[in-house]
């Protein structure tokens, strides 16, 4: 069994803090590594790892897996997690966080951290940036963006890159390179968006009714409906190396990091 809840009155202006309550979208199927949720070639399914690394947050007081499907709710389960069942025909992770939200029947003042089902080396301190920069924030949701490495491509439309508002909160999100560096000196460098997101639990019910927006289809960018629809998304600054599992080939990179630590 899990450890108990963690203590969340250690936020960073010193107050007692809302409950943090992380909650993993796990989908089964995946177009280009089906079942990967399940992958257990570490010994455990690599749904575990996520879990385990999201509660070395600081912040969580839960840890709960949005399951599809009652396999993954028995994987998880079995290891003495927390999940529940959602729907099947959700379009995005999001909708799953706000049934789960409903489920768990948590307080609108709830903070939910959307942590993804394929991101077993998250750092709880990430979790803890997004959700402190929700906390300390009037925006109802609040994500993170991490400083461009050396060598990385601002131009590639698979890097999603944000640049902000002087309060810290999000301008715009693209797949363009923005800024653009008209200048061999550019004042502003680019940001890489990562795709983690704090949200008020009241917010996840007003955000599954939001219909679709014209930059959001444009760029194929989720989070471009919350700025389109006038709300604002704080950003917290976060150093980040790790990535998600898309691929089967990028699972036997994380079985053998996984394997040297364990050694």
């Amino acid at each position: 069994m899990y450890p108990p809840a963690n203590d969340t009155s250690n936020a960073a202006d010193g107050r007692s803090a809302e409950q943090v309550v992380v909650i993993i979208p796990a989908r089964l199927a995946s177009a280009r590594f089906p079942e990967k949720v399940l992958a257990d070639r570490t010994g455990w399914p690599l749904i575990r790892h996520v879990c385990e690394s999201a509660r070395t947050s600081r912040r969580a007081a839960r840890v709960v897996v949005a399951a599809d499907d009652g396999r993954v709710v028995r994987a998880v389960e079995s290891f003495g997690g927390d999940a529940v069942l959602t729907s099947p025909s959700h379009p995005n992770g999001t909708a799953r966080l706000a049934e789960a939200a409903r489920i768990l029947a948590l307080s609108d003042e709830t903070i939910v951290v959307n942590v993804q089902g394929d991101e077993p080396e998250i750092e709880g301190g990430l979790i803890d940036a997004v959700a402190d920069a929700l906390r300390s924030s009037a925006a109802p949701v609040a994500t993170a963006a991490s400083p461009m490495a050396p060598g990385e491509d601002t131009a590639n439309p698979n890097i999603v890159k944000v640049v902000l508002r002087s309060d810290g909160t999000a301008l715009y999100f693209s797949r363009a390179a923005i800024p653009f560096p008209r200048d061999p000196t550019p004042e502003v460098m680019p940001l890489r968006h990562v795709g983690i997101y704090a949200y008020r639990a009241s917010f996840l019910q007003t955000y599954a009714s939001l219909p679709t927006t014209p930059l959001e289809t444009t760029e194929m960018l989720e989070q471009l409906r919350i700025l389109e629809h006038g709300h604002t998304i704080a950003v917290a600054i976060f150093p980040v190396t790790a990535a998600g599992i898309d691929t089967p080939d990028q699972y036997e990179a994380f079985v053998r990091r996984w394997r040297a630590r364990s050694s």
